[in-house]
């Protein structure tokens, strides 16, 4: 792929009627775990220790993209990687194929979050993987989050980060707690101990905004939609792991 082109079939928002199979990539999700880990309070930060897999080495960022590698195994939470807006309103329809309720994203999120506040408790020991549940909530808070896929985070990387995906973490922590520190603090905020369908419908939107904005399909999109679209890019990174952290500070304490 040319560096500075792009096809308009490569920018398929998660959050369409299909299920993706790559989604933000493997760099996507490792950028929003890696900035979640490092927002931890130190109670969460000893439960995720805790529940990481030893082959992590500690490190959530590594196995963030898990529930990607897992799909084709557990066949049954293909559906959970999306969610359908089939007549792109301002909310998801959260079911599956079979019209099955609470299967999609959102459901996931939440579901994965009520079994993780139950961690601890002996009586649930038995009845959840809490290790499976730390590390599909990390991955579908990042998949909620995603408007294009993984080549425009790639390019992003090989033009101002000489292909360092640490150096993109580094400028999105930093902005993080500069430039975006008063936005942070509402992006953190939830009245529950997780918000999903916010987080939903503000992706339906960049959706409509940014992604499908002024292009058709089979068309080549140059510089100007790639500078143009990059900062939300990097917007919706930093949102979904300051969110990532918020939700596991709740759950953990």
């Amino acid at each position: 792929m040319d560096l500075h082109k792009f096809h308009v079939l490569a920018f398929v928002p998660l959050l369409l009627c299909i299920p993706l199979a790559h989604g933000w990539g493997i760099d996507g999700h490792l950028i929003i775990c890696r900035i979640a880990q490092s927002r931890l309070s130190r109670a969460a930060a000893d439960a995720v220790s805790q529940l990481l897999p030893a082959y992590a080495s500690d490190d959530l960022g590594s196995v963030c993209s898990w529930a990607d590698r897992v799909r084709f195994r557990y066949h049954w939470s293909a559906p959970l990687h999306y969610i359908d807006t089939p007549d792109r309103g301002a909310h998801g329809d959260c079911k599956d194929a079979d019209g099955i309720a609470d299967r999609c994203v959102a459901g996931a999120i939440n579901n994965y979050t009520n079994q993780l506040l139950t961690y601890g408790n002996g009586k649930s020991a038995s009845q959840y993987n809490f290790t499976e549940a730390l590390l599909f909530l990390s991955h579908f808070i990042g998949d909620i989050h995603q408007v294009w896929d993984s080549n425009i985070i790639e390019t992003a990387e090989k033009r101002f980060y000489d292909s360092n995906v640490d150096e993109l973490i580094d400028t999105l922590q930093k902005n993080i707690t500069t430039v975006w520190s008063t936005q942070a603090k509402a992006w953190a905020a939830c009245s529950k101990t997780t918000c999903p369908d916010i987080y939903a419908s503000e992706g339906i939107k960049a959706a409509c905004d940014w992604a499908y904005k002024g292009v058709s399909e089979g068309s080549i999109l140059e510089d100007d939609y790639f500078l143009s679209r990059i900062p939300v890019v990097n917007l919706r990174l930093a949102q979904g792991g300051v969110r990532l952290a918020a939700t596991l500070n709740r759950i953990f304490g």
